[in-house]
């Protein structure tokens, strides 16, 4: 997938999630289907995860390659991101159930400036795609919680993803 590809999909999963968000009820920001997140911990959760890509994007390369190094294999394409991402969820569930415990629950006071910092944070993260150059992208690597060390191209593909996972999540349940 190509710099605009990536670029056009961060825009369209964010935007069904921001037009699902603004149809509904603002009670669902802080009511959530029993032993399910809040519509506000979903999206809390995501700005957590899009900040600390922007945040590594932000720093010198050479720093991201002194402390991670560089992608010794081809870049995955968006499908086995996808794919890998699922089974990774599947495999860890319990652990995955651990790292997001203790997330906390945003007040409908905070509703609107979180949705603005997400938004913020997905436009930051599409400019910073298309500001970096095409081998850096594939080569430089970034570590995931899950998946492990991924080229920062498929962790970009891969935060696209996240949000269309939790907008699904948000559909289905709530």
């Amino acid at each position: 997938m190509n710099k605009d590809q990536i670029i056009q999909l961060i825009e369209e999963k964010h935007q069904t999630l921001f037009n699902w968000i603004e149809n509904q009820p603002v009670e669902k920001w802080i009511e959530g289907p029993k032993g399910k997140w809040t519509t506000g911990q979903q999206v809390l959760h995501l700005v957590d995860s899009i900040k600390q890509v922007n945040l590594a994007m932000s720093l010198p390369k050479f720093l991201l390659k002194l402390k991670f190094g560089k992608s010794n294999r081809a870049t995955r394409n968006y499908d086995q991101i996808v794919t890998k991402y699922h089974d990774k969820l599947v495999k860890y569930k319990e652990e995955a159930k651990k790292f997001n415990a203790n997330i906390s629950t945003p007040s409908l006071k905070e509703r609107e400036k979180l949705l603005a910092k997400l938004k913020a944070h997905q436009k930051k993260l599409q400019h910073k795609t298309n500001s970096w150059k095409d081998n850096d992208l594939d080569t430089m690597i970034l570590p995931h919680p899950l998946m492990g060390k991924m080229p920062l191209r498929e962790i970009i593909m891969w935060t696209a993803y996240h949000t269309e996972h939790h907008t699904k999540d948000l559909i289905e349940n709530y």
